[in-house]
């Protein structure tokens, strides 16, 4: 009898040939393997079983390997610039340090406001045009990056013309031109986005890891300069060019600097991205990309009121003095900078992820993949969040003392960002499906949410109430979501697995606070770290079936 083979293009696992198909020991094989991975495959016909298996493995294959190099890329220069916390907050440990740390972060939630607005959800609609087989990609690219380029010269000019109410909004009348700075770096960031979207479509997410780490080294390299530095020198050198030209600046417009620098190097290191650009517009193609587009700047705005309209809002809401409210942002914003963990990993999913699920939204078996999908999500995140509660007192080193003062709210936003996460997730449904009107009714609902419980509690709360409203909104949007992506695009989530896994991390939590209050110093990691193992046995328990049948860890857990 003539052996079959199989032969498996490296590059496409779903071309599969065979000299031979029809043996008892292949169906006996296919039979057994059909019933371990649960796929239901026609008898006799190995061909399809390959084809089905393989597809389905390569698609989560790539989005591991995706999430992967974009969470490389993500985390090394997130956490690069994380590492300016701990000096931002050391060095800037006084009064005065205090509130020039909160006017750069109020100064940053407006940039990311109007990060939203100058580019009217391009990115997504690229990603979704560029799926579709009668639209030629370059000319959509094309015609995209013009629009970016005419609307980000058109929109700086006019917030440039309005400067100065701007900076007396954020109690900064006498330094406008640092108004004029964030709408450069502004301009930089618009019309990088696409070029950033176009690496991520087509799959180079080295490419994107180099040109984002080298801007934040470039930030990071200015920073510790203008603060670490600078200060010692000019003190040395008062006459000196350096010190003549840093004395009219305080140290937010040095560090507003020290973003242009990286901005504008991030921008010129995509040159080879956008050096094509030969400003073509298809007309036709440009209002139906807008109209799709268009509908994600409210999703986005709203995502931002629950994201950084807190700052703002206990600046101005808070009762006391203007110093005195800036520090308290201050607080706030380096207590929310120990969420690293969360913040990198929903960062690095959703870059890898909306390019994804556009791929995915055509097979078959794209229910079954998202929902395999958010299971992994839902462990990695508590895993993440665990990291961080078991270990708070660990990780509160990495900011200055005196913004310490209220830790007790990083729990409260660990949890918004799992939210928040889970949300990303579930938001396939209504992308995937065109029922953008729903995205942005959650949307809105959540910034409702938000806007309405700060106004509430802030003057009497402050930061405790911004951390349970940040939470507040997260999860309603979650269950919104839940609810109608169900009724429009049913997904098999196993809710009762997710359920257990977050509720499994909240009792270890609760757990860690009621020890904590008996051990200290040694002990207390000791006892973190036997909660978190405990946390991953559980999850091995839960997993040991999809654990058994991945290529390496299978092998490990089989024995």
């Amino acid at each position: 009898m003539t052996p079959y083979r199989i032969f498996i293009d490296p590059k496409r696992w779903t071309r599969v040939f065979y000299d031979f198909e029809k043996t008892a020991k292949l169906r006996k094989a296919l039979g057994f393997l059909s019933q371990r991975f649960k796929i239901e495959a026609p008898p006799c016909t190995p061909s399809y079983f390959y084809a089905f298996f393989f597809r389905k493995m390569a698609s989560l294959k790539s989005l591991a390997s995706q999430t992967v190099w974009y969470g490389m890329s993500n985390i090394a220069s997130r956490f690069l610039n994380y590492l300016l916390t701990p000096l931002l907050t050391y060095l800037l440990a006084d009064a005065a340090g205090m509130q020039h740390y909160g006017e750069l972060t109020l100064l940053y939630a407006a940039i990311a406001f109007a990060n939203v607005i100058f580019t009217y959800g391009m990115e997504t609609a690229y990603f979704r045009f560029s799926h579709q087989k009668d639209v030629n990609r370059e000319t959509l690219y094309q015609t995209s990056l013009s629009s970016l380029v005419f609307s980000t010269f058109g929109l700086c000019l006019l917030l440039w013309l309005f400067r100065r109410p701007i900076a007396g909004f954020f109690e900064l009348a006498a330094f406008p031109y640092y108004i004029t700075w964030c709408l450069w770096i502004i301009a930089f960031d618009t019309l990088a986005a696409l070029p950033f979207a176009r690496l991520r479509q087509e799959g180079r997410p080295r490419r994107y890891a180099l040109v984002k780490v080298s801007g934040i080294v470039v930030n990071i390299a200015c920073t510790v300069w203008v603060i670490g530095y600078g200060p010692g020198y000019i003190a040395a050198h008062p006459e000196s060019l350096y010190a003549r030209w840093a004395a009219p600046y305080t140290a937010t417009g040095l560090l507003l600097l020290c973003n242009l620098a990286a901005s504008a190097f991030t921008f010129l290191m995509l040159f080879p991205e956008w050096k094509s650009l030969r400003f073509r517009v298809d007309k036709a193609l440009w209002g139906k990309v807008l109209a799709y587009a268009l509908p994600f700047v409210i999703i986005g705005l709203g995502g931002m009121v629950n994201e950084t309209m807190d700052r703002i809002l206990l600046q101005k809401l808070l009762p006391g003095t203007e110093e005195a409210a800036k520090q308290t942002v201050a607080i706030y914003s380096a207590n929310y900078k120990l969420a690293i963990f969360i913040t990198l990993f929903i960062q690095a999913f959703r870059m890898a992820a909306e390019p994804f699920f556009f791929r995915e939204a055509g097979n078959e078996n794209a229910h079954k993949t998202y929902a395999r999908v958010m299971n992994w999500f839902v462990i990695t995140l508590c895993l993440a969040l665990l990291t961080t509660v078991l270990f708070l007192d660990v990780w509160k080193y990495m900011v200055g003392a005196p913004y310490r003062s209220v830790l007790g709210i990083v729990p409260i936003l660990l949890w918004a960002n799992v939210c928040l996460g889970i949300y990303y997730n579930l938001s396939v449904w209504y992308k995937n499906t065109g029922k953008l009107q729903y995205g942005t009714a959650i949307t809105l609902i959540g910034a409702a949410v938000t806007l309405v419980l700060n106004a509430l509690l802030i003057p009497r709360f402050g930061m405790w109430a911004a951390a349970w409203a940040t939470f507040a909104a997260y999860f309603v949007m979650v269950l919104l979501s839940l609810m109608w992506g169900q009724k429009f695009y049913p997904v098999p989530y196993d809710l009762r697995r997710i359920g257990g896994y977050l509720g499994a991390a909240l009792a270890l939590q609760f757990l860690h606070l009621f020890l904590r209050l008996h051990l200290s110093g040694i002990w207390l990691l000791l006892e973190g770290a036997v909660l978190f193992g405990a946390f991953l046995l559980f999850v091995f328990w839960k997993e040991k079936e999809g654990l058994g049948r991945m290529p390496v860890v299978g092998k490990l857990v089989r024995k």
